[in-house]
């Protein structure tokens, strides 16, 4: 591949305006061409693109074209920084009125140098608010699509789009469905900007002279006009690629433009290393409808404040995943004590689900055309979700890492929404990990709070996701949460119950729609705040749920914790997998016994605290 660096322009307003500010704060740059201006971190803003590209492995060549007012600052530049000066194309013209265009100095550097290779084009006079992002990526995504590549990002708040050049991408396939050159407001709600930064395959090169052969005027010799020709005309396939990241062409601005913009990249540059990261996620109750959501049903779940998963991302040289000291354990007091606690916890510690989140994430940014920054990280966790009770704790430490990892490379919730989020936790969990799961824990985890969940087959067929919809969280009722001391892996409960429902057998089938039944009536429960009724609904969620499992797939453990809510007339159900009941107890003054009761028997109680986010600050 061949990389050709444009920078050609007559900057006229930004030359212009250095030269005539009585500051004398800028009088050093008078003169000096705009690739050559400072940029983020201090170096030349040509300098970070000829670092950027300056790779044997991934150019054949690289090539400056630039006009010949300033061709003898390029060939000093190339001759100071490595550059082959053989390598600086010169297009002739000295003023703004006799330039080529930006196309056609393309296309110069392809004809006068009898280029036959893919191209990559960049204007080297851009400055770019991520300095690490790896264009071995953009190379990588490019080879993968059969057709052109153009780069976009997503203008920040402020910018207007009528400036730019705007497209409308495919979320499935990437393709650039429409390029709108500076389009008038209102035209598209699209708020992806392309920039001059594209790839295009040696086969397509001959529509660069075709272009120019049916556009005489200069002014039309633009790339934004080039693309809207190319994409909305000749239907030519070219495909987006995201940078997370601002690009600015300070050709096109005056020097208060170039300083803010200038100051605003280098001020992300600085806080960026300095400030560590922390998510947190909740862990989670079913309150009605689970254990469905893994069978086209509904259910209604809610995050707890009790308990959370907490990461922590720190920016540093190499990529380090911190074990935690009691969650992967790497010293012992003694083999006794590597043997205890191996035969209560297992082997499984929360370090993999950092490890196969990372990796999921890597991979997903790929497929969808996301080029990160080369930025290396530490990552820690902490938890206090209790382990095997079906609390969702392994949820709950995946979304805390995808959420730190979102906020570390400026992921957006446009790149990554919050249904495909929660698929993407499950799908860690499941395709990584064999971790047996729904979609339930992962979808109350990104949205927060108490959600309405439809899992039905249409919805889940057509778009891949449910219909997921937050509850009102005012004056809910008390809940209690008990959990097992010393549980058995929660995982067990599942029993034979999926393959019996795949097989069609009649009573699976039916007790999955009697779930999904219970949930539109437990929605309607809260929405008219008939705590009663809802308390009643918990009791036939259990019921129907011990008649499809059976007492011997439920387990002496769990029957043992409803058998002991029920003495006390609280109304009680499975959170989750086994391991730990949830309940509501309409009697208050039933509670203090209730909670001793369970004490007495081996078992932890507390009261829930359930988890609002629309009425505390979170991460």
């Amino acid at each position: 591949m061949i990389c050709i660096l444009l920078v050609a322009g007559h900057g006229t307003v930004l030359e212009t305006q250095i030269k005539s500010d009585v500051t004398g704060l800028y009088a050093h740059l008078s003169g000096v061409p705009k690739a050559l201006l400072p940029g983020v971190g201090g170096k030349k803003i040509l300098d970070f693109w000829w670092e950027t590209v300056n790779t044997r492995q991934l150019f054949s060549e690289v090539y400056l074209v630039t006009n010949a007012d300033k061709f003898k600052h390029y060939e000093r530049w190339a001759t100071a920084n490595d550059f082959p000066v053989e390598n600086v194309v010169n297009d002739g013209s000295t003023t703004l009125d006799d330039r080529l265009g930006a196309v056609a100095d393309l296309e110069l550097a392809i004809r006068s140098r009898q280029l036959q290779d893919d191209i990559m084009v960049i204007a080297g006079d851009m400055l770019c608010a991520d300095q690490n992002f790896d264009i071995a990526q953009v190379i990588r995504f490019f080879r993968s699509k059969p057709g052109e590549l153009a780069i976009y990002y997503e203008l920040e708040t402020g910018e207007k789009s009528n400036s730019r050049g705007i497209v409308e991408v495919c979320p499935d396939t990437h393709r650039v469905m429409l390029f709108l050159e500076k389009p008038q407001e209102g035209l598209t709600a699209s708020r992806l900007a392309s920039v001059v930064f594209y790839c295009l395959r040696k086969e397509s090169l001959p529509y660069i002279s075709e272009f120019l052969y049916n556009h005489s005027d200069v002014t039309d010799r633009t790339f934004g006009k080039f693309w809207e020709w190319l994409i909305n005309e000749e239907k030519v396939p070219v495909y987006g690629m995201k940078l997370p990241t601002g690009f600015q062409l300070i050709g096109q601005v005056g020097l208060s433009d170039y300083t803010k913009w200038l100051a605003h990249y280098s001020s992300k540059q600085q806080l960026s290393p300095s400030k560590p990261i922390t998510c947190r996620s909740y862990a989670r109750v079913g309150v009605m409808g689970n254990p469905s959501d893994g069978f086209n049903g509904k259910t209604i779940a809610m995050t707890i404040a009790n308990f959370w998963a907490e990461v922590t991302l720190m920016e540093s040289q190499t990529l380090v995943l911190l074990p935690h000291p009691l969650n992967d354990p790497t010293e012992f007091g003694s083999l006794q004590d590597l043997f205890r606690i191996s035969r209560k916890e297992g082997y499984l510690g929360g370090l993999r689900l950092l490890q196969a989140t990372c990796k999921k994430f890597y991979q997903f940014c790929s497929e969808q055309g996301i080029a990160l920054s080369k930025q290396n990280f530490t990552l820690k966790y902490d938890t206090n979700i209790p382990r095997q009770v079906g609390l969702a704790g392994s949820s709950a430490i995946v979304s805390a890492t995808l959420k730190c990892l979102m906020k570390f490379y400026n992921i957006t919730d446009n790149d990554l929404p919050k249904p495909i989020r929660a698929n993407f936790i499950l799908n860690v969990e499941t395709d990584e990990l064999f971790i047996t799961a729904g979609l339930q824990d992962r979808v109350v985890q990104v949205y927060e709070g108490l959600v309405y969940m439809d899992f039905s087959k249409h919805l889940m067929d057509e778009r891949g996701f449910g219909e997921y919809i937050p509850l009102d969280m005012t004056d809910l009722p008390l809940f209690w949460l008990a959990y097992l001391g010393d549980p058995s892996d929660s995982g067990r409960i599942h029993s034979n119950v999926r393959q019996r429902w795949l097989n069609g057998e009649s009573v699976v089938v039916e007790a999955m729609k009697s779930f999904a039944d219970l949930t539109d009536q437990s929605r309607a429960a809260y929405e008219c705040k008939d705590w009663p009724r809802l308390a009643q609904l918990m009791d036939e969620n259990f019921e129907l749920r011990r008649s499809i499992y059976t007492d011997d797939c439920l387990g002496p453990g769990n029957l043992k914790m409803v058998n002991l809510a029920r003495q006390f007339g609280s109304a009680v159900k499975l959170p989750g997998s086994g391991g730990a009941v949830v309940g509501l107890c309409m009697e208050h003054g039933q509670l203090v016994e209730m909670k001793k009761a369970f004490q007495e028997a081996g078992c932890v109680f507390c009261l829930i605290v359930p988890y609002d986010p629309s009425q505390q600050g979170h991460a």
